[in-house]
């Protein structure tokens, strides 16, 4: 039998175009390594990059994510790589030359303009490659792509199955049960730059949790609706009544909404800026760029006896030093509820990476591979990959 795997392999690259974090390729290996266990040949294909869509770019292509997965399955399978786009000569006679035990990885599926619109045409041809469908692509799974709805309907036209790869299933399970029968206290800790990002997942979350932790520079348009002084913090002018508004309705539903009470603040978002700690209100000519102690103390106090713990965002803008400290301060207190038994989930790709940094990554129960996937699925909304799939 030959398998066509879809995969979330759009993983993050440097500017020499190594490869900075594999996360989602080793997520892939359980459905890869069981198919190849029982005598499957696999197709496996994923995007990467924001590519024009007309044609092959050297910049784009998955030939990297081809090396790295050659160096995870080796001694387990041959891994092969053809083509200049899916759907060329070359992959197609790659594709029928596939032997049991070998995967093939093809080229970037958006080299070719039919993946984005959701061409049923190009989905068509990519289910001549495989007798057997498997999403395994939680990242992906919010996008409507060829790959991901039109394919597994074509695989149910040509009467074959279409079904879900581990990764997906464990992804679906974690946060699903995660927000359909919670472990109390539920604690939701969100951060990022923006409210309007995150909006919906708030709302949602409101009739869920028992209190959500608000860091990042979304924190800063919540202060300004409690009428807190924010310098010249990143605040969304135009979200302040909507802030204001899910402040109310939190207080109305009995929720906690707990805000920074004091602010790491620089000049500047760089490098070896001024800094100085704000408490309460932040001055004129300083924006907030993170938690300061006495929120960190804070958060980690609402997060030790949580039964679980969802966490979408950073704290701060951890990725330029000292504005690190409270994301690292939030990891390790999510690490430590999980010691004491609480189930926790990560979703986001900073939120990940800052785990990565903290070297907590493995000490929470489960670190998602999907960013605006997990979000999605915060927000509550159904993914029309998932329902295109045959019923488990």
């Amino acid at each position: 039998m030959r398998v066509f795997v879809r995969a979330d392999f759009n993983v993050p690259t440097d500017d020499a175009g190594a490869i900075t974090d594999d996360r989602r390729i080793r997520g892939a290996l359980p459905t890869i390594e069981s198919l190849l266990a029982r005598g499957a040949s696999v197709v496996v294909a994923s995007h990467f990059g924001r590519p024009a869509g007309t044609g092959f770019e050297a910049g784009e292509s998955l030939r990297p994510v081809f090396e790295r997965l050659r160096q995870l399955l080796a001694g387990k399978a041959e891994v092969l790589f053809a083509g200049k786009v899916p759907t060329d000569a070359e992959t197609q006679a790659a594709v029928a030359a596939l032997r049991p035990g070998q995967v093939l990885l093809l080229e970037n599926l958006r080299f070719e303009k039919g993946e984005k619109k959701g061409d049923a045409a190009f989905a068509a041809a990519l289910a001549g490659y495989g007798d057997l469908y498997v999403n395994d692509a939680f990242g992906a799974s919010h996008r409507a792509d060829a790959s991901m709805v039109a394919l597994p309907r074509a695989m149910h036209a040509k009467g074959a199955p279409a079904v879900a790869g581990r990764l997906l299933e464990k992804e679906l399970r974690f946060l699903g049960d995660a927000l359909e029968h919670p472990k109390r206290p539920f604690v939701a800790v969100v951060g990022g730059a923006k409210v309007s990002d995150k909006l919906q997942a708030l709302a949602n979350l409101l009739d869920k949790v028992d209190v959500i932790v608000v860091g990042g520079a979304m924190a800063y348009t919540f202060l300004r609706a409690e009428g807190v002084s924010t310098g010249i913090s990143l605040v969304e002018p135009d979200m302040v009544e909507r802030a204001r508004a899910i402040m109310h309705d939190a207080r109305a539903r009995g929720r906690t909404i707990m805000l920074p009470v004091d602010h790491v603040c620089g000049r500047a978002l760089a490098a070896g800026t001024e800094t100085a700690e704000c408490v309460g209100g932040i001055p004129d000519g300083w924006m907030g760029l993170d938690i300061g102690p006495r929120s960190r103390t804070q958060f980690a106090d609402a997060l030790r006896p949580a039964g679980q713990v969802v966490w979408n965002g950073p704290m701060g803008a951890f990725e330029t030093k000292p504005f690190d400290a409270g994301t690292l301060a939030v990891a390790r207190a999510v690490a430590e509820a999980t010691a004491h038994g609480a189930v926790t989930i990560a979703g986001g790709g900073d939120t990940a990476a800052a785990l990565d940094a903290a070297g907590l990554a493995d000490a929470l129960t489960h670190v998602s591979t999907g960013g605006g996937a997990s979000l999605e699925m915060l927000e509550g909304k159904r993914f029309e990959s998932v329902d295109a799939l045959d019923p488990a």
